[in-house]
């Protein structure tokens, strides 16, 4: 089968479009025709090997971590999926490779595509989606009438967190640039700061939680809107101890994650703020409640740009420029 390969772990070094052997799915699994896949800041950061400590994938490999598509073939113990249904996923660490053109999934990972989406629209989803329910519903167990910041807000995880935010009742603030002020107001957002104009530290105070997804400089000045008893989730590190432990890392790379992570874990505590450190897993189950809010029209996917499958290099190449609306999506059929 087609695939994009990472051959080597270099900055900005593109991929090779080549064959790969086709997937077999073992007993749990379901093969998957891909129809359409999302591209996410974390393909450029594995692909540059920013990752390759935490997950130590052995080039050449595919890379992609979102997928739309149609079942071709189910494994002997799938139970809850049949050939010819529509499906998306992210699929989960040690198993990536959606830039191709089939890939088989762990029934777990899985759900049935919203009716309501076309594939590139499915693809869009289930990374960002996740990663935004596990922050804002499992990690921060946000509260209606709460108050929560989330940073760049018109990005992939942006777009879908400030929905699932107002969704839960939230009175939401974001961080954005000056072009996308319209923008993520329209999405839901109550309080805009436009970081160009704007110190959000300075304007903002007694927030419960903040999701932070950008540098060093902007996690320390979080903990400043904070209340004592606050979250800060960051998707974009330091890891800490608890991450490290949940990852099955050996002792060294534990310690690593301590030391990466001792000042802000110090600077939080004394502010009676919990620090916690998010990298998302795939869970088919809680795609499938992100299923229905798509479904009854209470998010809606965000995608900047649609690039053919052989133009994948391009569509990458656009994301590391940072200057993206939402998602930007390959299609392949």
């Amino acid at each position: 089968m087609k695939a994009f390969i990472v051959d080597k772990y270099s900055k900005g070094r593109a991929l090779r479009l080549g064959e790969m052997p086709d997937p077999i799915p073992a007993d749990q699994d379901v093969l998957v025709k891909i129809h359409a896949a999302g591209l996410n800041p974390l393909d450029v950061k594995i692909r540059d090997g920013a990752f390759k400590l935490l997950l130590p994938y052995r080039p050449p490999f595919i890379l992609g971590h979102d997928m739309a598509g149609i079942v071709t073939r189910i494994g002997a113990n799938v139970r809850g999926f049949k050939v010819g249904d529509a499906v998306y996923a992210r699929p989960r660490d040690g198993r990536i490779g959606t830039l191709a053109e089939a890939i088989a999934v762990d029934e777990a990972d899985l759900a049935l595509q919203p009716k309501t989406l076309t594939m590139a629209e499915a693809a869009a989803m289930p990374l960002v989606g996740l990663t935004a329910w596990q922050a804002l519903v499992e990690q921060a167990n946000l509260q209606k009438g709460q108050k929560v910041l989330i940073h760049a807000g018109a990005g992939g995880v942006g777009t879908f967190a400030i929905q699932l935010a107002k969704y839960l009742g939230a009175t939401v603030a974001t961080t954005t640039s000056t072009a996308n002020v319209d923008f993520v107001t329209a999405l839901g957002a109550d309080i805009v700061i436009d970081y160009r104009k704007q110190d959000f530290a300075t304007v903002l105070s007694g927030y419960d939680v903040v999701l932070h997804s950008l540098d060093a400089d902007t996690l320390e000045k979080s903990l400043s809107v904070l209340r004592p008893g606050g979250k800060l989730i960051s998707i974009s590190g330091p890891p800490d101890p608890d991450f490290a432990r949940r990852q099955g890392l050996n002792g060294l790379l534990r310690q690593v994650m301590r030391l990466l992570s001792f000042k802000i874990r110090r600077k939080a505590k004394r502010l009676g703020i919990d620090y916690s450190f998010l990298f998302m897993r795939a869970d088919g189950g809680q795609l499938q409640q992100i299923t229905a809010l798509i479904e009854a029209g209470i998010i809606r996917p965000v995608i900047d740009q649609v690039f053919p499958f052989e133009k994948t290099n391009e569509a990458l190449a656009s994301l590391a420029a940072g200057r993206s609306k939402g998602k930007v999506v390959v299609t392949l059929r």
